[in-house]
Protein backbone atom coordinates (compact mmCIF):
# COMPACT_ATOMS: atom_id res chain seq x y z
CA UNK A 1 0.00 0.00 0.00
CA UNK A 2 1.26 3.49 -0.74
CA UNK A 3 1.91 5.19 2.00
CA UNK A 4 0.90 8.70 0.51
CA UNK A 5 -2.81 6.77 0.94
CA UNK A 6 -2.10 4.72 3.73
CA UNK A 7 -5.56 5.08 5.98
CA UNK A 8 -7.95 5.26 2.63
CA UNK A 9 -6.31 2.18 1.76
CA UNK A 10 -6.62 0.59 5.36
CA UNK A 11 -10.45 1.34 5.24
CA UNK A 12 -11.00 -0.61 1.68
CA UNK A 13 -9.57 -4.00 2.82
CA UNK A 14 -10.68 -3.66 6.53
CA UNK A 15 -12.96 -6.49 6.05
CA UNK A 16 -10.43 -9.30 6.14
CA UNK A 17 -9.42 -8.04 9.39
CA UNK A 18 -6.49 -5.84 8.02
CA UNK A 19 -6.55 -2.91 10.76
CA UNK A 20 -4.00 -0.97 12.38
CA UNK A 21 -4.67 1.16 15.82
CA UNK A 22 -4.99 4.81 15.61
CA UNK A 23 -1.52 5.65 17.05
CA UNK A 24 0.18 2.62 14.73
CA UNK A 25 -1.83 4.64 11.86
CA UNK A 26 -0.05 8.21 13.00
CA UNK A 27 3.11 6.58 13.44
CA UNK A 28 3.68 5.16 10.08
CA UNK A 29 2.13 8.70 8.68
CA UNK A 30 5.31 10.35 10.05
CA UNK A 31 7.57 7.51 9.93
CA UNK A 32 7.28 6.50 6.62
CA UNK A 33 7.67 10.17 4.82
CA UNK A 34 11.14 10.23 6.87
CA UNK A 35 12.03 7.12 5.47
CA UNK A 36 11.37 8.06 2.13
CA UNK A 37 13.84 11.20 2.13
CA UNK A 38 16.56 9.69 4.13
CA UNK A 39 16.89 6.49 2.16
CA UNK A 40 16.11 8.52 -1.12
CA UNK A 41 13.11 6.22 -2.58
CA UNK A 42 10.67 7.35 -5.05
CA UNK A 43 7.89 5.63 -2.98
CA UNK A 44 7.34 3.67 0.15
CA UNK A 45 4.86 1.34 0.70
CA UNK A 46 3.75 -0.18 3.66
CA UNK A 47 3.91 -4.05 2.84
CA UNK A 48 2.32 -5.21 5.87
CA UNK A 49 2.38 -6.73 9.26
CA UNK A 50 3.97 -10.48 10.23
CA UNK A 51 2.81 -11.60 14.05
CA UNK A 52 5.52 -13.07 16.10
CA UNK A 53 4.72 -14.54 19.66
CA UNK A 54 6.33 -12.19 21.52
CA UNK A 55 6.52 -9.01 19.10
CA UNK A 56 4.88 -8.21 15.42
CA UNK A 57 7.21 -7.13 12.65
CA UNK A 58 6.16 -3.71 10.99
CA UNK A 59 6.92 -3.96 7.40
CA UNK A 60 7.90 -0.97 4.70
CA UNK A 61 8.99 -1.62 1.22
CA UNK A 62 11.14 1.45 -0.48
CA UNK A 63 11.01 1.67 -4.40
CA UNK A 64 13.42 2.97 -6.83
CA UNK A 65 13.36 4.16 -10.57
CA UNK A 66 12.38 0.22 -11.63
CA UNK A 67 9.79 -0.61 -8.90
CA UNK A 68 10.37 -4.51 -9.53
CA UNK A 69 14.31 -4.32 -9.13
CA UNK A 70 15.25 -1.42 -6.95
CA UNK A 71 13.17 -3.23 -3.63
CA UNK A 72 13.88 -2.66 0.07
CA UNK A 73 12.55 -4.06 2.55
CA UNK A 74 12.79 -3.05 6.46
CA UNK A 75 11.26 -3.95 9.88
CA UNK A 76 10.14 -1.96 12.66
CA UNK A 77 8.74 -3.02 15.71
CA UNK A 78 6.69 0.31 16.81
CA UNK A 79 5.91 1.61 13.51
CA UNK A 80 8.77 4.76 13.91
CA UNK A 81 12.44 3.11 14.15
CA UNK A 82 13.35 0.86 10.46
CA UNK A 83 15.64 -1.68 10.35
CA UNK A 84 17.03 -2.92 6.78
CA UNK A 85 16.36 -6.62 5.84
CA UNK A 86 19.26 -8.32 4.43
CA UNK A 87 18.70 -9.67 0.76
CA UNK A 88 17.31 -12.83 0.70
CA UNK A 89 19.94 -15.13 -1.27
CA UNK A 90 19.37 -18.48 -2.74
CA UNK A 91 21.56 -19.99 -0.57
CA UNK A 92 19.52 -17.86 2.60
CA UNK A 93 16.51 -19.19 1.03
CA UNK A 94 17.81 -22.71 1.57
CA UNK A 95 18.97 -22.49 4.64
CA UNK A 96 15.81 -20.77 5.87
CA UNK A 97 13.49 -23.70 4.41
CA UNK A 98 15.24 -26.47 6.31
CA UNK A 99 15.82 -24.54 9.58
CA UNK A 100 12.54 -22.37 10.49
CA UNK A 101 9.76 -24.54 10.50
CA UNK A 102 7.99 -23.00 13.57
CA UNK A 103 5.59 -19.73 14.46
CA UNK A 104 7.87 -16.06 14.07
CA UNK A 105 9.10 -15.57 17.93
CA UNK A 106 9.23 -11.45 17.45
CA UNK A 107 13.24 -11.54 18.17
CA UNK A 108 15.00 -10.41 15.37
CA UNK A 109 18.72 -12.61 16.86
CA UNK A 110 16.84 -15.63 17.68
CA UNK A 111 18.26 -18.84 16.55
CA UNK A 112 17.06 -21.52 14.53
CA UNK A 113 19.13 -24.83 14.35
CA UNK A 114 18.89 -27.62 12.27
CA UNK A 115 20.95 -30.69 12.53
CA UNK A 116 21.35 -33.00 9.25
CA UNK A 117 23.56 -36.76 9.31
CA UNK A 118 26.26 -36.11 6.46
CA UNK A 119 26.57 -39.83 5.49
CA UNK A 120 29.86 -39.21 3.61
CA UNK A 121 31.33 -37.03 6.34
CA UNK A 122 29.41 -39.64 8.75
CA UNK A 123 28.60 -36.66 11.14
CA UNK A 124 25.94 -33.69 11.86
CA UNK A 125 25.69 -31.09 10.01
CA UNK A 126 23.90 -27.78 11.57
CA UNK A 127 21.91 -25.04 9.65
CA UNK A 128 21.56 -22.27 12.23
CA UNK A 129 20.01 -19.07 10.41
CA UNK A 130 18.60 -16.10 12.94
CA UNK A 131 14.97 -14.56 12.73
CA UNK A 132 15.59 -11.36 10.75
CA UNK A 133 17.18 -13.65 7.62
CA UNK A 134 13.99 -15.28 8.11
CA UNK A 135 12.07 -12.68 8.15
CA UNK A 136 14.00 -11.42 4.87
CA UNK A 137 12.87 -14.52 2.97
CA UNK A 138 9.27 -14.37 4.49
CA UNK A 139 8.89 -11.18 2.77
CA UNK A 140 10.44 -11.88 -0.28
CA UNK A 141 8.90 -14.88 -0.84
CA UNK A 142 5.51 -14.03 -0.01
CA UNK A 143 6.38 -10.90 -3.08
CA UNK A 144 7.19 -13.66 -4.98
CA UNK A 145 4.61 -15.38 -4.81
CA UNK A 146 1.43 -13.59 -4.45
CA UNK A 147 2.31 -9.63 -4.77
CA UNK A 148 -0.78 -8.49 -7.18
CA UNK A 149 -1.26 -5.82 -9.50
CA UNK A 150 -3.86 -4.61 -12.08
CA UNK A 151 -3.16 -5.08 -15.94
CA UNK A 152 -1.59 -1.81 -17.08
CA UNK A 153 -0.77 -0.17 -13.90
CA UNK A 154 3.02 -0.62 -14.60
CA UNK A 155 4.52 -0.45 -18.02
CA UNK A 156 7.82 -1.46 -19.44
CA UNK A 157 9.49 1.55 -21.10
CA UNK A 158 12.17 0.92 -24.22
CA UNK A 159 14.57 0.70 -21.53
CA UNK A 160 14.16 -2.02 -19.93
CA UNK A 161 12.81 -0.06 -16.83
CA UNK A 162 9.25 -1.12 -15.19
CA UNK A 163 7.72 2.04 -13.86
CA UNK A 164 4.43 3.20 -12.90
CA UNK A 165 1.79 3.84 -15.79
CA UNK A 166 0.97 7.33 -15.34
CA UNK A 167 -1.63 7.05 -18.07
CA UNK A 168 -3.61 4.22 -16.28
CA UNK A 169 -7.17 5.16 -15.24
CA UNK A 170 -8.04 1.69 -13.79
CA UNK A 171 -9.96 -1.63 -15.08
CA UNK A 172 -13.89 -1.31 -15.70
CA UNK A 173 -15.74 -2.98 -13.60
CA UNK A 174 -16.74 -6.09 -15.94
CA UNK A 175 -12.45 -6.45 -16.53
CA UNK A 176 -12.49 -6.48 -12.71
CA UNK A 177 -14.44 -9.73 -12.04
CA UNK A 178 -12.09 -11.56 -14.22
CA UNK A 179 -8.73 -13.39 -12.81
CA UNK A 180 -7.21 -12.30 -15.96
CA UNK A 181 -6.81 -8.61 -15.37
CA UNK A 182 -4.48 -9.03 -12.20
CA UNK A 183 -1.31 -9.87 -12.96
CA UNK A 184 1.75 -10.92 -10.34
CA UNK A 185 4.39 -8.32 -9.55
CA UNK A 186 7.49 -9.79 -10.58
CA UNK A 187 9.77 -11.60 -12.95
CA UNK A 188 7.55 -13.32 -15.61
CA UNK A 189 8.05 -17.16 -15.18
CA UNK A 190 5.44 -18.45 -17.28
CA UNK A 191 5.29 -15.81 -20.23
CA UNK A 192 7.86 -17.05 -22.66
CA UNK A 193 5.72 -20.39 -22.83
CA UNK A 194 2.97 -18.67 -24.45
CA UNK A 195 3.00 -18.79 -28.43
CA UNK A 196 1.87 -15.67 -30.40
CA UNK A 197 -1.15 -17.02 -31.22
CA UNK A 198 -2.36 -17.62 -27.51
CA UNK A 199 -1.24 -14.39 -26.76
CA UNK A 200 -3.34 -12.72 -29.49
CA UNK A 201 -3.31 -9.03 -29.30
CA UNK A 202 -1.46 -8.71 -26.15
CA UNK A 203 0.47 -5.26 -25.28
CA UNK A 204 4.18 -6.30 -25.02
CA UNK A 205 4.47 -3.15 -22.88
CA UNK A 206 2.39 -3.67 -20.21
CA UNK A 207 1.89 -7.52 -20.40
CA UNK A 208 5.33 -8.44 -18.85
CA UNK A 209 4.12 -10.07 -16.31
CA UNK A 210 2.52 -13.14 -15.39
CA UNK A 211 -1.64 -13.70 -14.84
CA UNK A 212 -3.27 -14.97 -11.75
CA UNK A 213 -5.28 -17.32 -13.74
CA UNK A 214 -2.61 -19.36 -14.81
CA UNK A 215 -1.39 -20.24 -10.81
CA UNK A 216 -1.24 -23.75 -10.31
CA UNK A 217 -3.17 -25.15 -8.04
CA UNK A 218 -6.28 -23.74 -9.46
CA UNK A 219 -8.49 -22.40 -7.06
CA UNK A 220 -5.78 -20.31 -4.86
CA UNK A 221 -7.70 -17.04 -5.23
CA UNK A 222 -10.44 -15.39 -3.40
CA UNK A 223 -12.08 -12.47 -5.70
CA UNK A 224 -15.28 -10.62 -4.03
CA UNK A 225 -16.66 -7.22 -5.17
CA UNK A 226 -17.60 -5.48 -1.47
CA UNK A 227 -18.25 -1.87 -0.07
CA UNK A 228 -21.37 -1.96 -2.37
CA UNK A 229 -19.54 -3.29 -5.19
CA UNK A 230 -17.40 -0.69 -5.33
CA UNK A 231 -14.01 -2.43 -4.51
CA UNK A 232 -13.07 -5.87 -6.29
CA UNK A 233 -10.60 -7.55 -3.12
CA UNK A 234 -8.44 -10.86 -3.62
CA UNK A 235 -7.60 -13.01 -1.19
CA UNK A 236 -4.41 -15.21 -1.62
CA UNK A 237 -5.58 -19.08 0.11
CA UNK A 238 -1.89 -19.87 -0.40
CA UNK A 239 -0.46 -16.75 1.65
CA UNK A 240 -3.17 -16.63 3.86
CA UNK A 241 -3.57 -12.90 4.97
CA UNK A 242 -2.69 -11.53 1.52
CA UNK A 243 -5.38 -9.12 0.76
CA UNK A 244 -5.17 -6.84 -2.84
CA UNK A 245 -7.90 -4.20 -3.27
CA UNK A 246 -8.63 -2.40 -6.71
CA UNK A 247 -11.52 0.22 -7.13
CA UNK A 248 -12.71 -0.26 -10.32
CA UNK A 249 -12.44 2.93 -13.10
CA UNK A 250 -9.90 4.76 -10.76
CA UNK A 251 -5.90 3.83 -10.67
CA UNK A 252 -6.70 3.27 -6.70
CA UNK A 253 -5.02 -0.66 -6.38
CA UNK A 254 -2.60 -2.16 -3.69
CA UNK A 255 -2.09 -5.18 -1.44
CA UNK A 256 -0.98 -5.97 2.37
CA UNK A 257 0.21 -9.17 4.58
CA UNK A 258 -1.15 -9.30 8.10
CA UNK A 259 -0.44 -13.01 9.02
CA UNK A 260 1.84 -15.84 10.97
CA UNK A 261 4.26 -15.33 7.55
CA UNK A 262 4.61 -19.22 6.86
CA UNK A 263 2.68 -20.99 3.52
CA UNK A 264 -0.35 -23.06 3.66
CA UNK A 265 0.96 -26.12 2.62
CA UNK A 266 -2.68 -27.61 2.58
CA UNK A 267 -3.93 -25.99 0.30
CA UNK A 268 -3.93 -28.68 -2.90
CA UNK A 269 -5.90 -30.73 -0.80
CA UNK A 270 -8.41 -28.20 0.60
CA UNK A 271 -9.74 -27.40 -2.92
Amino acid sequence: MDSSSLCYSLELVAGSGCTLSVEQRAALQTSLVLLKKNYKFHRVLFWGKILGLKDDYFIAQGRGEDEMQDKKNLYSFNCMDWFLLPPATDSLVEDVSKAAKSRFIGDPSFVYEHGERDAAAEDEVVTKVNEESRLAVAVHQIDEEVSVVPRGAFIKNPHGLVQINRSFGGLSHSEAKKLDNFLHFRKAKNLKKKTVLEMGDLNPAIDFLDVLSDDIPKGSWSLQLECASNVCVLRSLLWLGLTFYNVPMTPQHGYIYIGHGTKNLDLPFML
